[in-house]
């Protein structure tokens, strides 16, 4: 018997089990949202530091706090949609933004500053949540379909948040990315409450301490969850060696791109995630594995095109795209299947997942421009296609493990 705290009872079991197209799309909106506050301060550091005085060999520390605290709200608020009513926790946690988002508007010094940006970070996570909601609010028939749209619209503001930011910075000041955002976020939580119904907080079976610790029980119990957590690491180390680096070759001769040219890429990474957001429709389908083996088939081929960046920026455009939808195919299928397994743990799944989505997020910045001061943009594309065939590997290797994967099975074999 194990030795970890038994789950509650999923405690939004009222929700319709049909998750309307038109609230699915608001979904993706507040989660593209929420998370580009994360990315806006990095087109904004020179014009922060200035303002505050901030040394620009310190002013990075804006990025890394506002990254940490995310990571940080992964693990410590995402699993609370497993607890409560996910209506009021997202309200909630959408109105804590436009207050934190606020106080980066109006702050009058570094330590406001700091304060605000790490609560922007921390209550991003709010776009995790609404992804485990989505996946609960679906019937098993559009789960992936719904969870590929929602976290497109992940993609895409990750993606244009830097161009969003560095536009109406042009236009009124730093200042006004944030106070534009709190108003956003503001207006989205009112439209949220009106399309997602309320479900009854559950009697308190479980602590917040033994749902924490339930986390890792969920990796313990579920090999599914151990083989697609670690291929989400992979997949997105890959993800970040490329957006991470490629800004270096663009902006230096002999390309020598402004700023603006160089974000119009996050259009073409944005076009390949918004194509992958129909691979949950192969997963609702049972074709999930053969989908994220034929991903990451791409994902090794896009490294071809990718590494033609001095010669044509066309070929480098096309391999962006079929780097991006070859990383998000394989994020959406592994969502779709993770999310299938536990209905009462699914914040606490995607928690644990989206962890590992980090990490991996994490270790590709560092290394790829590690890799570039030493070997340049060859260097880059070389890490990139090694990790890629890495990952490839890993699939195969663990194919047997979820090859033939049934969520009833699962369940039934660690219940």
């Amino acid at each position: 018997m194990s030795s970890f705290p038994s789950l509650p009872k999923p405690h939004n079991a009222e929700l319709p089990t049909e998750l309307p197209r038109f609230a699915a799309v608001l979904y993706a909106i507040v989660c593209g949202s929420a998370v580009a506050t994360v990315y806006f301060a990095q087109p904004l550091l020179e014009a922060i530091a200035e303002e505050f005085g901030i040394s620009p060999a310190v002013i990075g520390i804006v990025v890394t706090v506002t990254q940490l605290c995310y990571a940080l709200g992964l693990f410590f608020v995402v699993p609370l949609g497993d607890l409560l009513d996910p209506r009021r926790l997202v309200t909630g946690m959408m109105v804590g933004s436009a207050a934190a988002l606020s106080i980066v508007a109006f702050s009058s010094n570094a330590v406001l500053l700091f304060l605000g940006i790490g609560l922007t970070g921390f209550l991003a996570v709010v776009a995790q949540v609404l992804v485990a909601l989505a996946a609960h609010r679906s019937s098993a028939s559009r789960r992936g379909q719904n969870i590929g749209l929602v976290t497109s619209g992940i993609v895409i503001g990750i993606l244009l948040a830097r161009t969003f930011a560095g536009a109406l910075a042009d236009l009124a000041g730093w200042r006004s990315v944030y106070l534009v955002s709190a108003l956003i976020m503001l207006v989205m939580a009112c439209v949220f409450l009106r399309v997602t119904p309320a479900a009854p907080s559950p009697p308190r079976r479980i602590s917040y301490t033994e749902l924490l610790r339930s986390v890792k029980g969920l990796f313990v119990q579920i090999p599914l969850l151990r083989v697609r957590a670690l291929l989400a690491f992979l997949i997105f180390t890959d993800f970040s060696i490329l957006w991470s680096s490629m800004v270096l070759p663009l902006s230096a001769p002999p390309l020598s791109l402004s700023h603006t040219a160089v974000g119009l890429f996050g259009l073409a990474g944005a076009a390949g995630a918004v194509a992958a957001g129909r691979a949950g429709r192969l997963a609702d389908r049972g074709l999930g594995q053969r989908t994220t083996g034929i991903a990451l088939l791409l994902l090794l081929i896009s490294w071809l095109p990718i590494g033609l960046l001095g010669t044509s920026l066309w070929l480098f455009a096309a391999g962006v795209v079929m780097l991006d939808f070859a990383v998000q195919a394989v994020h959406v299928t592994n969502q779709s299947m993770i999310l299938s397994v536990r209905p009462e743990a699914r914040s606490r799944l995607t928690a644990g997942y989206m962890i590992f989505y980090s990490c991996g997020s994490a270790a590709g910045a560092v290394a790829s421009t590690l890799i570039y001061s030493w070997a340049a943009w060859t260097g880059v594309c070389l890490l990139g296609a090694v990790v890629s065939v890495g990952t490839l590997l890993f699939w195969v290797l663990t194919y047997r493990t979820t090859g033939f994967y049934s969520p009833q099975k699962d369940s039934q074999s660690i219940g």
